[in-house]
Parts: C-alpha cells; sequence; structure tokens
C-alpha cells in the first residue's frame, strides 16, 4: 500500500470547518484537489497530518491555530483616517481590498470606526481558530524522479 510521504502527489477531498461547523472550504462537492506535499498548497500543519495516510483513508482531524493559519498578530492591525477611504457606508466586518508597499493586493478587514479613525485588521480571517480538516485520500503518486 502506498502512503503519502515527502513529494508525494496526492489527489484527495479535502474540507476546513470552524469548530462551529460553517464551512470554510470544501472539495467535496466538487472536482478533488491534486497537490504535490511540500509545494505550499497546503499550510505544513495540515500536510503533516497527511503524511503517512493511504489511499480510502478518510478521517476529520484537528488543527489548532498554530499548524493552521497562525494566531492573530497586533501589528497587522492598523489605523487609517476615515478620509482614505471612499465615501459611503463604512461598516465594521467590511471587507476591502489595499495596496501594500509592493503594491499587490491585500484584504483587510474594518475591525472599527471610530470618530476620524478607522482601524483595519489584516490578519488572516482564519487567525487564531482551530479547523476541523476533513481529508478522504483518492489517489497517491510517487513523487516524479525525473527532475
Amino acid at each position: 500500500m502506498q502512503q503519502i510521504q515527502e513529494n508525494s502527489r496526492v489527489t484527495l477531498h479535502f474540507a476546513l470547518r470552524l469548530s462551529g461547523g460553517e464551512t470554510v472550504d470544501s472539495t467535496f462537492e466538487a472536482e478533488p484537489a491534486t497537490l504535490t506535499m511540500g509545494d505550499g498548497n497546503l499550510p505544513e500543519g495540515f500536510e503533516r497530518h497527511l503524511m503517512g495516510m493511504s489511499v480510502g483513508d478518510h478521517r476529520t482531524v484537528q488543527v489548532p491555530p498554530e499548524d493552521a493559519f497562525g494566531q492573530p498578530n497586533p501589528q497587522n492591525r492598523q489605523n487609517f483616517k476615515r478620509h482614505q477611504f471612499p465615501e459611503g457606508e463604512l461598516e465594521p466586518g467590511m471587507v476591502m481590498s489595499f495596496a501594500d508597499a509592493s503594491q499587490s493586493e491585500l484584504p483587510g478587514v474594518i475591525a472599527e470606526i471610530e470618530g476620524d479613525f478607522v482601524t483595519v485588521d489584516f490578519n488572516h480571517p482564519l487567525a487564531g481558530k482551530t479547523l476541523d480538516f476533513e481529508v478522504k485520500i483518492i489517489a497517491i503518486e510517487a513523487a516524479d524522479h525525473g527532475h
């Protein structure tokens, strides 16, 4: 029986759920995902749970924030002046796109609005959350040693 190892190419269904049962992401109703272990498609903490699994394995593991998207970093909360935002409705919880220093887009969540100041949280929306990671292994190919 082939088992998942470093560099295995794996075809799998997976679902990520919050502890309350809300589904964040799932492939079970769609096409399965194919990824190569270590290619960065999945955070390392998730990959660790796949190691040693075989075709047909179907399990749900709990992944703590440290292994998933990390803990929220207070430095990722930044204050802006209200006039830096477009006119119109601004509400806590809204997600907006910001350009970072290298001009790539960065999503930020409006955390609070007080007077002329707006606090934006750039932490990953799943930071600090424990996730249930359900996975069903469909196929495993040995790493391609041709490269």
